[in-house]
């Protein structure tokens, strides 16, 4: 595995792969790989010639008041673990190079930004999200771009970016990797203490309370949201948000005819976490 830090590098490689019409696959990260991270590269690794990894803790997707400076970072461990899942190379660039002196422009994607986590964390962050996977498909030039669905509503974005933009790139949702107890794995569960950590299944409990009593057939969304926020009462947890929108939209809705998404998003202990759970309509969507 290569490890690169400058954009001419990365284009150079993935030109030589060209020749040989290689194909081309692209995890981006920041970095703090779990194991939903390393099954994202074992997706890309099963479908594609040369597999590429970014490795960047992007400055413009983080508010004043978030953890940038303490965000965890260890590029040695997490090369050792990208190497050992096949990956061709690492592109862990310093934040220079990405965004240079001069550096004025943003993608701004509207609508499915500003609710969630856009509205919890503001504006700034999808906007952030959105600008750096757009340099990075610029300097990459991928056929399959791999991303979890615990980010639900980041998918949702990059979806957009790649459909307005008309970006030859085709993105692949995995699903979200648990821990044994339901937590859905983040770099962000290191900062939780052991009482934390076990407060924090609350999260997945809600989600799954949620998913029970739609399954068993109730479709009003208000009661839905109900059983899934006594749970984290209960826990003693009080969610930044606990919403059920549209999977595709995210247009709130007041039943789930339609394929929903719920998501919650609280602050246990040191940590934000954020988790979501899609409960599945028996209803074909149109093409609309």
């Amino acid at each position: 595995m290569k490890i690169l830090r400058a954009i001419a590098e990365v284009r150079d490689a993935v030109a030589a792969a060209r020749t040989s019409n290689q194909t081309v696959g692209l995890v981006p990260t920041m970095g703090a790989f779990h194991e939903g991270h390393l099954s994202l590269m074992r997706e890309a690794r099963k479908s594609n010639d040369l597999v590429v990894v970014s490795l960047f803790v992007n400055p413009t997707q983080f508010a004043a008041n978030e953890d940038l400076s303490t965000y965890p970072r260890d590029e040695a461990r997490d090369a050792a673990l990208a190497e050992a899942e096949g990956v061709d190379l690492l592109f862990a660039p310093e934040p220079g190079e990405i965004y240079p002196d001069g550096f004025a422009t943003t993608v701004h994607v509207a609508g499915v930004t500003e609710v969630l986590d856009g509205a919890s964390r503001g504006i700034h962050h999808f906007d952030g999200v959105a600008t750096v996977v757009t340099k990075l498909f610029g300097i990459v030039r991928p056929d399959v771009a791999y991303f979890g669905q615990k980010d639900a509503q980041q998918v949702l974005v990059v979806r957009r970016v790649v459909r307005d933009l008309n970006l030859d790139v085709r993105i692949e949702a995995c699903p979200i990797v648990r821990e044994a107890d339901g937590l859905a794995m983040s770099s962000r569960n290191v900062y939780l203490d052991a009482e934390a950590r076990m407060q924090a299944t609350a999260l997945n409990r809600a989600l799954d309370a949620a998913h029970a009593l739609h399954d068993a057939g109730e479709g009003d969304a208000a009661k839905i949201r109900a059983a899934a926020a006594e749970v984290l009462r209960d826990a003693g947890v009080s969610p930044e948000y606990l919403e059920l929108r549209d999977a595709e939209t995210l247009a709130p809705v007041a039943t789930t005819e339609r394929d929903t998404l719920i998501a919650v998003a609280a602050r246990v202990g040191a940590a934000r976490l954020i988790d979501n759970h899609t409960l599945r309509s028996a209803e074909p969507r149109g093409d609309a």
